[in-house]
């Protein structure tokens, strides 16, 4: 049976702790690992995307691979061929396929029909490539401290990446507080805490995290979401609130002045820069733990 990266929920905490070292390991050493040499991924973006692109098409280059990129209006899907059929057809083609998509059942629906492992690379739902970035950049920052050790506050919307970051710190232990206003708030059951408070959250985190507060999708309701999440702004008070040497963390893009000051997003306490960057290392290692059960 194929190995499938759906929700992160696949990976248990020894699986999730030994991919983040290899990940760093890959990061010293970008082209040690021919991992996908004479393999082809197929990358679907039916989402726009910057840094899960350059990531992997990237990542899948250094690991001696070759990236097929397939966007919409390039596809069957588009014309109405079953998502069945293509599965069949991408498992005669290429060695796993990732997907950037909108619902979730499209991704699952791949891996239930097709026979190769399928990665996701952002649903409405998760986003777990993000956060393997995100806890391999709090390992790069807080290097004598292990992740369940270290509290994180996610301030702003309990979006896909909240619910990640929650499944995926729940695995490891990661310490999680999950800030959002009222009705944007993470649903229970899937790792860490919540509140309604951000100026509770933040006091004595090690990292705060937010993201975009309009997402691919809620542009219809964009004014409506600014004002309810301007109280949720990443700035210097907020992480005054923090522990001593606190990182500020954002996933990108960011919209400076809304969800994250300038002065934040581009100064010395953050590592956003370092967790975009660590996308492709994660990812990586990734890959080789899908492939690795061929």
């Amino acid at each position: 049976m194929p190995r499938h990266f759906l929700t992160g929920q696949e990976l248990d905490r020894e699986q999730l702790l030994a991919l983040l070292a290899r990940a760093h390991q890959l990061k010293a050493a970008p082209y040690s690992s021919d991992a996908l040499a004479g393999k082809s991924v197929a990358l679907i973006f039916e989402k726009p995307s910057t840094r899960t692109r350059l990531s992997y098409e990237v990542g899948v280059s250094e690991l001696g691979g070759h990236a097929v990129v397939l966007r919409p209006g390039e596809m069957q899907l588009s014309r109405g061929e079953s998502i069945a059929d293509t599965a069949r057809v991408l498992s005669g083609q290429v060695g796993a396929v990732g997907v950037r998509t909108g619902h979730d059942a499209l991704i699952e629906e791949l891996a239930a029909e097709g026979s190769i492992p399928v990665f996701n690379m952002l649903t409405e739902l998760h986003h777990p490539s993000q956060v393997l970035a995100d806890l391999m950049t709090l390992q790069e920052a807080f290097p004598e401290r292990p992740l369940d050790e270290l509290r994180v506050a996610y301030v702003g919307d309990g979006n896909n990446v909240a619910r990640s970051l929650a499944l995926l710190g729940a695995t490891v232990g990661l310490g999680l507080i999950v800030a959002s206003p009222e009705g944007y708030e993470l649903e229970p059951g899937c790792g860490g805490e919540r509140s309604n408070d951000p100026q509770a959250a933040a006091t004595g985190a090690d990292a705060l995290y937010t993201d975009v507060w309009v997402s691919m999708g809620d542009e219809q309701t964009a004014d409506e979401r600014r004002a309810a999440l301007a109280p949720y702004r990443l700035d210097d008070e907020l992480l005054a609130l923090a522990a001593d040497g606190a990182i500020a963390l954002h996933c990108l893009p960011a919209h400076p002045g809304e969800e994250i000051t300038a002065e934040l997003l581009y100064g010395k306490r953050q590592r956003i820069w370092d967790q975009a960057e660590n996308r492709r290392h994660a990812q990586k290692a990734l890959l080789e733990w899908l492939l690795a059960a061929d």
